[in-house]
């Protein structure tokens, strides 16, 4: 991964953050990448973790919530 991706992540679907974030850590177990750069690959990996546990969380609540109202 050359360039770090500049799509704002609170846009991206679970699929498409995934998706980045499995580029990104066979990115990073390359171990090519000048330092700067991967502290910043590591930076987004994080805030991709997160984007994608958040919407699980949402799908979850969602989930239960349509299981309550039957």
């Amino acid at each position: 991964m050359d360039t770090i991706p500049t799509t704002p992540i609170e846009t991206l679907s679970y699929e498409q953050a995934f998706a980045e974030l499995d580029s990104i850590i066979r990115a990073l177990e390359e171990g090519q990448a000048p330092l700067d750069h991967t502290l910043a690959l590591m930076e987004r990996g994080q805030a991709l973790v997160k984007r994608c546990a958040d919407l699980l969380e949402q799908a979850e609540l969602k989930v239960k919530t349509l299981g309550s109202d039957e």
